[in-house]
């Protein structure tokens, strides 16, 4: 018994001993190749050292049980055992590797091109699910394990799967119609079929979340999602135009009037963060007469729909403004009444 003992401390004291060292070496170098990425104007480098540092963790591990086996005297069939444990550890953590780094580098990517689709959930997860399965088919191989069966089985299983899962797939399929049709994206503001406004801020393999402008977050199933009529308010691109309506009294000068709104707008668009010069604003006059007022329209052009209400908040103010220092006047509603005595109603009766 005192045999065996010593046969498995020697080698797990070295194991041990050669795991801490290692582990204290890849802190210093963890540190050392942050301090150097900092250096660099590459992305690449920092992504890469993120993407080790828990893989990192498995690979001390690894040849820290390597080092402990190969001092010791045990038989050979646990020597094996333990073979098999330490290239599954290995080929674990290189797909852990694999999956972080593809998933910043496919962020990255999505940054610097116009793909046909943004940074999702979604996306990730097909990204990942894919070097996760490729990973685990690749485990098995090691264990020993066939896969062909696997895969019959897993083909005959997924019929059921199927059809228990058909709410799920429904909003799978979905989710990717969305993303490659591209008729919503991430950062889009849309206006759903019941009135609500916001942001799409992620496409999920199940659902799509929007944040709405109170910054509350509105969850709809994709398959629900792909079947509403949605106003994309981001298509064909983020700039929009708005319209500030202000009616003038009618004995107002409307050449002066005219003047003054397109004025005043133009300095907006040239002071106000978030609206454009291009194309140039325009005053037009409404189509007929109003009750109590002539009604002008004015019409400039805004880098977001979302920014709207702000953009419209400060027209309007610049525009009470002015038309107070040049003594335009904004009129009320006016009602003329009629009144006759119901006794001289009578004697005409």
């Amino acid at each position: 018994m005192q045999d065996v003992m010593h046969k498995l401390l020697i080698p797990a004291a070295t194991g041990l001993g050669t795991a801490g060292v290692l582990f204290v070496v890849r802190g210093i170098a963890m540190r050392l190749l942050r301090k150097w990425a900092d250096r660099t104007e590459t992305m690449l480098d920092d992504m890469i050292i993120a993407a080790i540092k828990t893989p990192s963790v498995f690979w001390c591990i690894t040849v820290g049980m390597g080092v402990g086996i190969s001092v010791s005297d045990l038989h050979a069939k646990y020597v094996q055992s333990v073979s098999v444990a330490i290239h599954v550890l290995i080929i674990f953590s290189i797909t852990i590797a694999a999956a972080n780094l593809a998933g910043q580098l496919l962020t990255h990517y999505i940054r610097q091109t116009d793909l046909p689709f943004k940074n999702t959930g979604l996306v990730y997860g097909i990204l990942n699910g894919l070097i996760y399965v490729l990973g685990i088919l690749i485990i098995l191989s090691v264990l020993g394990i066939s896969i062909a069966p696997l895969i019959t089985a897993l083909g005959v299983g997924g019929l059921a799967v199927a059809l228990a899962l058909q709410d799920t797939l429904a909003n799978l399929f979905s989710g990717l119609h969305i993303l490659l049709e591209k008729s919503i994206r991430v950062n889009d503001f849309v206006k759903l079929e019941n009135g609500q406004e916001g942001t799409i801020i992620d496409i999920t393999w199940r659902t799509t979340r929007i944040r709405l402008q109170p910054n509350i977050v509105v969850v709809i199933p994709n398959s629900k999602l792909a079947q509403s009529v949605v106003i994309n308010y981001s298509l064909p691109e983020d700039r929009t135009a708005i319209a500030v309506q202000v009616g003038v009294d009618y004995s107002s000068d409307l050449d002066h009037v005219e003047s003054v709104l397109l004025d005043e707008v133009q300095k907006a668009t040239a002071e106000v963060a978030g609206m454009l010069t291009e194309p140039q604003p325009l005053v037009r006059l409404d189509p007929g007469f109003g009750e109590s007022s002539l009604d002008f329209t004015v019409i400039c052009s805004i880098r977001d729909y979302a920014e709207r209400p702000q953009m419209q908040h400060e027209l309007r103010k610049r525009i009470f403004k002015r038309f107070k220092k040049e003594n335009i006047v904004i009129p009320f509603p006016h009602r003329t009444i009629v009144m006759q005595h119901a006794e001289k109603e009578r004697t005409e009766a």
